[in-house]
């Protein structure tokens, strides 16, 4: 799973969610990993209240094709580098890039996204696997994590996977009380900063299509300290389809409200149950742009959570997980309605 504008002019509109849960005979559906850490040039974002990375992978590549004379490519692919997309700070040390987005986000009085992705066991030691090597070495990056967001507006989605692979039983048994404990006490300690907003993710409806099943869990894993939940991180899922899921748990949660990842449903999931769906589907869309501007109450925010162009896993002629893939990115850009 689970990592990635000159000058950003983020437009702020409306809408949708990933992963697909684990069988035995195929890998788990999980978001890539991280983005790879990134050099300093804060430049604050316009018309969106999330801040923009003039030195994300898509910057710099409207940068290589405006130098080779691609100006249609470079243009086209603005539509992910002028826009707000989460970071994936480092599983070793997350404060220079937390330390840099904060940074840049004051600069423009915006508030920086962020993924917290490095709980142990992560991903069923499928393409994104990894993660801290034990307890007490996750506690002590989450405080890490939270120091260094300081009092800045920030939104945080905590763990994408780890509660719906506990509910899906790819996670084994043995690490799920641990794994509840880790995600409630990370819950309290990014609640402690007083500008941060925490998603606990809760996977898309593609994948626990039940959202009775996912209730408990929630639960356990702290979500009553939590500002809400998070669907379709990484995934394709339409926003119907994700809002008619997130407004059913919500309601079996007590009115909690969520988030959804807009970065790739413009098109929706990729049709006719092939292999891997989850994985670099071909003729995808970006989805609509982020933004607060949902038109529900219960949706706090449309957030491209997922990286644009990042590969999700070695599958149809994709690079590893959380590495760039320009020309998936372009894909992603040509085909986008806004």
């Amino acid at each position: 799973m689970s990592r990635r504008t000159v000058t950003a002019v983020a437009l702020a509109l409306v809408s949708a969610l990933l992963l697909t849960g684990c069988g035995e005979d195929e890998p788990p559906k999980g978001p890539v990993g991280p983005p790879s850490p990134r050099g300093e040039a804060p430049v604050p974002a316009s018309g969106s209240p999330f801040w923009v990375d003039p030195e994300s992978d898509a910057a710099r590549q409207v940068r290589r094709y405006e130098a080779e004379g691609r100006t249609e490519d470079a243009r086209v692919l603005r539509r992910i580098a002028d826009r707000p997309v989460a970071e994936w700070p480092a599983g070793d040390d997350p404060v220079p890039e937390i330390t840099r987005a904060v940074r840049g986000a004051a600069a423009g009085n915006r508030t920086a996204v962020f993924v917290a992705y490095n709980i142990p066991h992560r991903d069923c030691g499928m393409y994104s696997a990894g993660g801290s090597h034990d307890a007490g070495a996750y506690r002590s990056w989450i405080d890490s994590f939270a120091t260094a967001l300081g009092d800045a507006p920030a939104i945080v989605v905590l763990e994408p996977d780890a509660v719906p692979h506990i509910v899906d039983g790819c996670t084994p048994a043995e690490y799920h009380d641990e794994r509840y404990g880790l995600l409630a006490g990370a819950i309290e300690r990014l609640k402690r900063q007083p500008g941060t907003r925490v998603y606990l993710d809760a996977g898309n409806p593609a994948w626990i299509d039940d959202p009775g099943r996912l209730v408990e869990p929630l639960r356990r894993a702290g979500l009553a300290r939590a500002d809400g939940f998070a669907l379709n991180v990484s995934n394709f899922q339409t926003n119907d389809t994700v809002e008619d899921f997130g407004t059913s748990l919500s309601g079996l949660l007590g009115g909690a409200h969520f988030t959804v990842d807009t970065s790739r449903n413009g098109a929706g999931p990729l049709p006719g149950d092939r292999a891997e769906a989850w994985c670099n589907p071909p003729g995808r869309s970006l989805g609509v742009p982020p933004t607060e501007r949902t038109g529900d109450e219960r949706v706090d925010a449309y957030l491209w959570i997922k990286r644009p162009g990042d590969s999700d896993g070695p599958c149809r002629g994709g690079p590893a997980a959380g590495i760039w893939w320009p020309e998936y990115a372009l894909g992603l850009a040509r085909r986008a309605k806004e």
